[in-house]
C-alpha cells in the first residue's frame, strides 16, 4: 500500500468511521490527516505511532489515558489540570459505533497490523488486576497496603497543593452557595460530628482517616478522644505532625495501621469517611461486622462513601480508575450498603445523598491543581499530574450527571431492648 493508494485509510478517516455522530473537536494526526469541528476551541493531536497503538489495543478510556499520560496525545484549548470543558464535550457528543466485521478488518489493516501489539504502558500505571491477583488475593492486608501506597504515598506537598489546607480528600459539604472549599470541608467534618452526636469525653474511631482532618476536628471542637488509622505511612506521619502542632496529642492519635489491627473497642462512635470504596463489596459484611463489634451499646456509625446510582451495575470502577487511580476500588449502590449494615445488626436511622457537593468539591480541586501546576510538577511527574486532572474532571462530570453518588448512612448499635438513644427528630440540621 502506497501513499497514493485510493484505498489508503488515514487515521482521521478511521476515526470518522468509528464515530456515530461525528467529532465535536478538531483532531489532527501525525499522518497529516484531520477531522472534526474546525471551529472548536479544542484540538486533540495524536503525535506518533505509539499513541495510535495505545488507542487501538485498549479502546476507550484506558487507551486514551495511556496515550495522554505518555505524551503521545496532546490537548490544546484546556489546561491539563482541569480538562473539564473538553471532557464535557467528549462525554456529551462522542458516541462510538462498531462497524461491520469486514469494514473493521479493513480499518485495522489500513492502519497497520503492527498497531495491534500493545506498547509498554506508562510508568504511572499500576499492574493489571490479573497480575495483582498472582501476587496476592484482593483485599488481603498486603495487597490493600500496596493499593493505598500507589495512590496516597505520592507526595504530601502535592496533595496540599490540590486539596488545600484542610488536606481533606473526601466530599466537602457546602453550607452556602458561596462557601469556600475550606469552609465546606470544615462543615463536612462538623456535620459528621453532629450526626454522631459527639460529646466531650467520648471516644471516636476514624477508619481510613487520611491526613487526620476528622480526627483533629472532632478532638478540637467536640473534646472527644479520637483514634484514626490509615494504611498510608505518609498520611500518618503528616497527621501526627499536624496533631502535635495543634497541641492535640492528649486527645488525638493517628496510626499507620490496617483497621483490622485495631484492638481497642467500646467506642462511642465510628466514622468511616471515604473508606468503603477500598474494601471490596464482598467484604462489606465483614467490614461492618468489625465496626459493629468496636461500638459500645448506643454507639453510632457514620459511613460516608461514593456509591452507584443503583444496586445492579458492575462494581468495578473501570479500567482507567483501576490502573491509574484506585487499584481494586469498587462501588456499590447505597441500598447494598444499607442492607449490609442492617444485616449485621445495626439500625439504619438516616441516609443522605450529597453528590452535587462532590461535583463542587472536584471543581475546586481542579482549580487548585491548575493554579499550582508549576509547583505540582516539582513534586510529581507530568504524567501523574495529567492523571489527576483527567480523573478529577471526569469524576466531576459523573457526579453532575448522577452516574455516581455520595451517600451518608447513619446507624446505631441498639441496646438489647431496642433503645437507640436517638431524639424524636434529627438534631444535626440546626
Amino acid at each position: 500500500m502506497t501513499l497514493l493508494d485510493p484505498e489508503r485509510i488515514t487515521i482521521a478517516g478511521a476515526l470518522e468511521r468509528l464515530m456515530r455522530h461525528g467529532i465535536p473537536f478538531r483532531f489532527e494526526a501525525y499522518d497529516g490527516s484531520t477531522t472534526g469541528d474546525p471551529a472548536s476551541p479544542y484540538t486533540v493531536r495524536l503525535l506518533n505511532q505509539r499513541g495510535l497503538a495505545f488507542l487501538v489495543t485498549a479502546p476507550g478510556d484506558l487507551g486514551f489515558a495511556r496515550a495522554y499520560v505518555a505524551g503521545d496525545l496532546e490537548i490544546e484549548g484546556v489546561h491539563p489540570g482541569d480538562p473539564y470543558p473538553l471532557m464535557t464535550e467528549i462525554l456529551s457528543k462522542l458516541s462510538f459505533k462498531l462497524p461491520p466485521p469486514a469494514e473493521l478488518v479493513k480499518i485495522v489493516r489500513g492502519l497497520g497490523v503492527g498497531n495491534l501489539v500493545p506498547p509498554a504502558p506508562p510508568v504511572e500505571e499500576h499492574l493489571p488486576r490479573w497480575r495483582r491477583t498472582l501476587e496476592g488475593l484482593r483485599h488481603t492486608k498486603v495487597r490493600d497496603a500496596d493499593a493505598i501506597h500507589h495512590h496516597y504515598d505520592v507526595s504530601n506537598r502535592f496533595y496540599e497543593l490540590v486539596l488545600g489546607p484542610s488536606m481533606a480528600y473526601t466530599c466537602a459539604v457546602y453550607p452556602t452557595a458561596d462557601a469556600t472549599l475550606e469552609e465546606a470541608q470544615a462543615e463536612k467534618f462538623d456535620l459528621v460530628c453532629r450526626k454522631l452526636d459527639l460529646q466531650p469525653g467520648q471516644r471516636l474511631l476514624d477508619v481510613g482517616c487520611g491526613w487526620g482532618g476528622m480526627v483533629m476536628h472532632a478532638a478540637e471542637h467536640y473534646g472527644v478522644k479520637v483514634l484514626g488509622v490509615t494504611l498510608s505511612q505518609e498520611q500518618a506521619e503528616w497527621a501526627q505532625k499536624a496533631i502535635k502542632e495543634r497541641g492535640l496529642e492528649h486527645l488525638a492519635e493517628v496510626r499507620f495501621s490496617d483497621y483490622r489491627d485495631v484492638l481497642e473497642s467500646g467506642f462511642d462512635a465510628i466514622s468511616s469517611i471515604g473508606m468503603t470504596e477500598h474494601i471490596g463489596v464482598k467484604n462489606y459484611p465483614a467490614y461492618f461486622s468489625f465496626l459493629r463489634d468496636k461500638l459500645a451499646v448506643g454507639g453510632r456509625l457514620l459511613n460516608h462513601c461514593i456509591t452507584r446510582r443503583d444496586n445492579v451495575s458492575p462494581t468495578s470502577a473501570g479500567a482507567f480508575i483501576d490502573r491509574y487511580v484506585f487499584p481494586d476500588g469498587e462501588l456499590a449502590g447505597s441500598g447494598t450498603i444499607v442492607s449490609t449494615v442492617q444485616d449485621v445488626g445495626l439500625e439504619v436511622r438516616h441516609t443522605e445523598n450529597i453528590r452535587e457537593h462532590y461535583a463542587r468539591t472536584l471543581e475546586a480541586w481542579c482549580a487548585n491543581l491548575e493554579r499550582n501546576w508549576d509547583e505540582a510538577l516539582r513534586e510529581v511527574s507530568l504524567g501523574r499530574a495529567k492523571i489527576w486532572g483527567l480523573y478529577m474532571a471526569g469524576s466531576r462530570i459523573a457526579f453532575e450527571r448522577d452516574e455516581i453518588e455520595l451517600h451518608h448512612v447513619l446507624a446505631v448499635k441498639n441496646a438489647p431492648d431496642g433503645t437507640s438513644g436517638f431524639p424524636l427528630r434529627p438534631t444535626w440540621l440546626s
